[in-house]
């Protein structure tokens, strides 16, 4: 039973350190995202 828990600790750290180098070979891509504009509230205001 020790055995198995080593060798599964091993491999989910194995997949653990994989993923990170694949992650720091091939990043993701930023996101771009529109950029809105705030108008002011007096705009809309009664006149």
């Amino acid at each position: 039973m020790g055995r198995f828990v080593f060798l599964l600790l091993a491999v989910l750290l194995l997949l653990a350190a994989a993923g990170a180098v694949m992650i720091g070979l091939f990043p993701p891509e930023p996101r771009q995202a529109e950029i809105e504009r705030v108008l002011p509230a007096e705009r809309f205001g009664t006149r």
